[in-house]
């Protein structure tokens, strides 16, 4: 009975030179390297391209384009073509962004140079308004103090509206430039703030409680711990500043005049070109798309996985 449940080694294991299956030839060819047949290997079958994906991302854009043109051609024809028809527009937008960037006095530029001035202006607001929101953010979230201090404030001048600062910055700065730079900034801080605190004050308590434990300065928590933790927040209400400070530079120019977009298109009107009007609401919105799918991929770049999903 015991020898049947249990075997010697040597009843189990082969021996070296042979092969269970193959037997002693195997052993014999593998020495003397003679060649044995293998599989083939199979072929990496390559994978049909995609159309319907393709198809589902291109067509329903192409659908929407065409829906708007051909809601502005029948206005065009219901209006006794007082607003020009989409044909129209095109061939005066060859001819606007045939020579862009012409300069034919203070008052007569290419729309090339009137977007750049845009751009200019928005740049230095925003610029200013980041380096003074950003830092308040993080001082606003960090600090119960001064959150209960800053947020009645905040509360009360964030909804009013941006145009409303503009006889201010007139006021104060004795120009039209520095006007809407000074309106740009006001619209433009408010969103840094408070996606900068509400981003130091989601930041996990474990966190801070390790930092305590380890005794770090402000200056370590802010750079090995607030910082990476809140960059996504902070970029979400750059995103949102720069929208805002490139809606409000349009309503700013028209008001204080000068070269810009804004400008550009209220002299159209006071000239009654309805043509070029309709090219600067494209250039503006194509501008501002631009602008957001920028900030889109620099936040993109800089968020991490699980907040991305």
């Amino acid at each position: 009975m015991v020898s049947a449940v249990f075997h010697t080694p040597t009843s189990v294991m082969p021996e070296p030179s042979e092969s269970p299956r193959t037997g002693p030839s195997a052993a014999h060819a593998v020495a003397a390297n003679e060649p044995m047949h293998t599989k083939p290997a199979t072929a990496v079958t390559r994978q049909p391209f995609d159309w319907r994906g393709l198809w589902l991302q291109v067509l329903p854009p192409v659908l929407g384009l065409a829906f708007l043109v051909g809601i502005w051609a029948m206005v065009s024809m219901g209006t006794g073509a007082s607003i020009p028809s989409p044909a129209e527009t095109f061939k005066q937008a060859v001819g606007v962004f045939s020579d862009p960037f012409y300069s034919k006095g203070p008052n007569d530029q290419g729309i090339g140079w009137n977007i750049l001035s845009s751009l200019k202006r928005v740049a230095m607001g925003f610029g200013l308004a980041a380096i003074v929101g950003i830092p308040a953010g993080f001082l606003i979230g960090r600090f119960t103090f001064l959150s209960r201090m800053f947020n009645p404030l905040i509360s009360l001048l964030r909804p009013v509206s941006p145009l409303a600062w503009l006889p201010i910055g007139l006021l104060v700065f004795k120009g039209a430039n520095p006007a809407a730079i000074w309106t740009i900034f006001i619209c433009s801080i408010w969103p840094m703030v408070i996606n900068t605190a509400v981003g130091v004050q989601r930041v996990p308590s474990d966190y801070m409680n390790v930092a305590r434990v380890l005794n770090l300065s402000e200056w370590k928590i802010f750079t090995k711990i607030l910082f990476p933790a809140v960059l996504p927040y902070m970029l979400t209400g750059v995103r949102l500043a720069v929208g805002t400070a490139w809606l409000v530079i349009v309503a700013a120019e028209m008001l204080t005049g000068g070269v810009g977009i804004g400008f550009w298109v209220w002299d159209e009107w006071n000239n009654l070109n309805v043509k070029n009007i309709i090219i600067a609401i494209f250039v503006i919105g194509m501008v501002g798309l631009l602008l957001e799918f920028a900030l889109i991929k620099l936040a993109t770049a800089f968020t991490f996985e699980e907040v991305k999903s």
